[in-house]
Order: structure tokens, then sequence, then C-alpha cells
């Protein structure tokens, strides 16, 4: 049997036939080549499984899976990872760009700093057609050396009042397995993955690279704009959630807030530091939390030609997307 290869990405997918092709472009051109790709399909109906098989017979790397049916997209994340054999694992998207030394530099990173769990890039925002509409600098103190530090600001550094605003991605950076392993899997309440991240920092500071290497598609069809309320967008996550009776909306809120105290206390932290997270936590509570039924994720029912005017509300600095993404000479202008 074939050495394990350092990294492992995982791509789960459901119906992303529109920039899939992209994105495995990107991803399979990368400057840095030890690694596997993992594609989960999800059921897709469209002409995704054709694309990934496609893609499979030229390139050994890539595992193509399909899952007999819909299990949402927080199972699906799991079940990549737990298919994954590198001693480093990034979740990938399927409509995502990446550009060419994005992985070098993470892996880079990672060697170079030993305490450090997370590595990732700057992210920009792309629209359908790949151009840039926003970049902005990271904005969470995540490489701080003071745990509840990090945690605060990811509790606050964040924050919803911006949402469809491209500011931290940390999800998809390039994560040590062991550590990775250590959380438990994305839940499917309102925003787990802000919880799971937040977890991660809990076991070590994250490394960014002060450089825009990631590329986040903003399009129509992207969860937060055609699932708006918070219950189509934990529907997403995990089927069973659309049943109002067992997961009431209350209950979608208040297992974020939980899930942050459960963080807390499976975390290595000191006594000390959990005492000054609780605290930290108990305040953002107090202020921030407003269990409101029916909610939408954008604090009101915007289209999404406005969320998308947020995101063209700044110039963004020039960055060619054609010069550092792989596969984009290919394409057509």
């Amino acid at each position: 049997m074939a050495a394990p290869p350092r990294l492992s990405i995982g791509l789960p997918v459901y119906n992303g036939q529109d920039y899939l092709a992209e994105s495995l472009d990107a991803l399979l051109g990368q400057s840095y080549s030890d690694f596997e790709l993992i594609i989960s399909d999800n059921a897709s109906t469209d002409d995704t499984a054709e694309i990934c098989r496609g893609y499979q017979q030229q390139d050994s790397r890539i595992r193509y899976l399909r899952q007999p049916r819909n299990i949402g997209a927080a199972p699906n994340h799991a079940f990549v990872f737990e298919q994954s054999r590198g001693g480093l694992f990034k979740w990938a998207a399927a409509d995502d760009l990446y550009a060419r030394d994005l992985l070098k530099r993470c892996v880079a990173a990672l060697d170079e700093h030993p305490d450090v769990v997370l590595a990732h890039s700057w992210t920009a925002a792309v629209d359908s057609n790949g151009t840039v509409t926003q970049a902005l600098a990271y904005p969470l103190a995540t490489d701080s050396r003071h745990a509840p530090e990090r945690f605060r600001s990811m509790l606050y550094g964040d924050g919803e009042d911006d949402f469809g605003l491209i500011r931290a991605d940390d999800q998809y950076g390039v994560i040590r397995a062991e550590v990775l392993r250590r959380v438990p899997p994305q839940d499917s309440y309102f925003h787990s993955d802000r919880t799971q991240m937040t977890e991660i920092a809990l076991h070590g500071p994250f490394h960014q690279t002060p450089e825009w290497l990631y590329f986040r598609r903003d399009h129509a069809d992207r969860p937060q704009h055609a699932l708006p309320t918070v219950r189509g967008w934990c529907s997403n996550l995990d089927p069973r959630r659309a049943s109002r009776l067992r997961h009431p909306a209350v209950r979608l809120y208040s297992e974020y807030a939980w899930g942050y105290a459960a963080a807390i206390r499976r975390s290595p932290l000191s006594a000390a530091d959990k005492r000054e997270c609780y605290r930290c936590l108990a305040q953002w509570t107090a202020g921030r939390m407003q269990v409101v039924a029916g909610r939408t994720l954008r604090g009101r029912n915007a289209a999404a030609g406005q969320t998308s005017a947020l995101l063209t509300a700044a110039a963004p600095p020039v960055i060619s997307i054609d010069a550092v993404v792989a596969g984009r000479e290919s394409r057509p202008s």
C-alpha cells in the first residue's frame, strides 16, 4: 500500500456542476502536490457525478465517493474527514477558487510553527465570473498566544451585523488532523461552524498568510442566499432540522450558545483560562443572543442582490485571479 499523503483535502459537494470543474482545476494545479482529494457527492441530481468521475480518471489523487441519499452538509463534511489519511487536513468548497501557492504556504507555516494548529490566508470574495468583489484583511486575533483572547476574538470579531461580508473563513484552512480529531464534528444548529472553529482555536493559535490566496465564491445559489432563514440554513446542514416540532427555533439558537460552553469544557485549557472564557461567554450571551423565531440570517428578508451590494460597497484591491489560480488560463474570458 502506498504511503499516506502529507495532506488530505475533503470536498463535500451537492449539485455543484456550475463551478465544480473550476474548483477542481484550482486544487489539482496547486504547487504543493503531496495530497489526496476526497470528494463526497451528497446524492447530487445534476452533472456533479459525471464531472467528478471524469477528473478521477485523469488524476490518481482523487477518490470519488457518492452518498446513497442526501445526508446533509454537516455529516458530509464529517464523512470526508473520516476518510482522510493525511496528518494535515483541509476542507474545500466546490465553488471556491484557490491560488496555486495556497497549500504550499499553509503547510510551510505549520512546519515552521509547531504550536500553530490551523494555517490559512486572507480571503477575497469573487462573483460568479471569478471577478474579485471584496478583499479584506483577516479581522480576528486567532494568532494570540493567550487562549481566552482567541476565544473573545472569535465571539466578537466576526459579527452577524456584517452578514455577507467576507471576513474569516477559518473552516477552509489547513488543520492538523490530530487536533481536529479531538474536536466533535460540526453540528447542525445555528452557526455550528463557528463553535467548531472556536473549539479548535482553544487548542492553539492560527496562522494567516497576509495575502489573498483564497477566493470565496459569492453567488445566488449559496445557502446564505438561497436558504435565508435560520431553519433553512440548519436544514441544509442536516435535513432532520426541518422538523419544527423536534427542532423549534429556540433550540437552534440555544444550542449555538451551548456549543461555546461545551467547547470550553472540553478544551485543554487551565482552570483559570476556562473561567476567563466562561466570563466572556456570559457577557456575550447577555448582550448578543436574541431568540426570535423565524429570524433570517441577514436580520431581514433582503434580496440576494442587496447582499451582493455589500460586497461591492468598498473598492477591492486589484487582484488578477487568472494570474494566480490554476486552470483559469484555459477558460474563455
